[in-house]
């Protein structure tokens, strides 16, 4: 009886566990929307597989990672990407890279990768870099001086930043597991969007005076 018992709660609870952990399928671009005709389809998750018959070296290959981008702009930053834009032979794969340049005092700011967590491998120079846990975690900030060499984590989602802190130019590779992780700069999202978030409801989240939301706004909207 009592093995009877056993192989039953057993069997529940692999039942509970199979369906604790089913999930659909992760998203590859921002928004899918579903229609009721195919005929008006134009997107699918992800990229249209062509024969694999017709596959061919090129479709795996691209050479762009190995030239320093152009740092001559506001933030001193340049990312080179490497994902299914630039390689087709990535589709379903789920990894892509890019790399990251970066004047003296150049930065990518407060950012996240909404579809991939990132591994980040410097190649010269000094970064401080970092990420923010979420509320659960009480927003504890995770930062550390990388030198060449050394390899840090961006977990999936988080709020993440490097810095330039050397008087000489930097550079990084990183690697993320989604052929198109997406990026969210969040400045630019919160005072770039178009249209504009209500600058009131702005100014009370962030506790600022409206009008510098505004001059904000007009400063990112229009790449001031």
């Amino acid at each position: 009886m009592k093995v009877i018992q056993f192989l039953i709660g057993f069997a529940l609870l692999a039942l509970a566990s199979s369906l604790a952990s089913a999930t659909d399928p992760g998203h590859l671009q921002d928004v899918c929307v579903a229609i009721n005709d195919p005929k008006d389809g134009v997107f699918v998750n992800g990229k249209f597989c062509k024969d694999p018959k017709l596959a061919r070296a090129e479709d795996f290959f691209y050479s762009g990672l190995g030239k320093p981008g152009n740092t001559a702009n506001r933030l001193g930053v340049d990312e080179t990407d490497a994902n299914v834009e630039q390689i087709p032979g990535l589709n379903t794969l789920g990894i892509s890279a890019f790399r990251i340049d970066y004047a003296p005092y150049g930065q990518r700011p407060p950012h996240f990768h909404p579809r991939a967590s990132e591994i980040f491998l410097v190649l010269e120079g000094t970064l401080y870099v970092g990420f923010v846990t979420s509320d659960q975690l009480n927003n504890t900030l995770i930062a550390k001086v990388l030198n060449k060499g050394d390899v840090f984590v961006f977990p999936q989602g988080l709020i993440h930043f490097q810095f330039n802190i050397g008087k000489t130019n930097a550079a990084a590779y990183s690697a993320l597991n989604s052929q198109f992780p997406g990026e969210v700069t969040i400045a630019n999202t919160v005072f770039g969007a178009n249209p504009s978030i209500n600058p009131d409801f702005l100014g009370k989240a962030f506790q600022l005076d409206p009008k510098i939301v505004k001059d904000l706004q007009n400063k990112f909207i229009n790449g001031n």
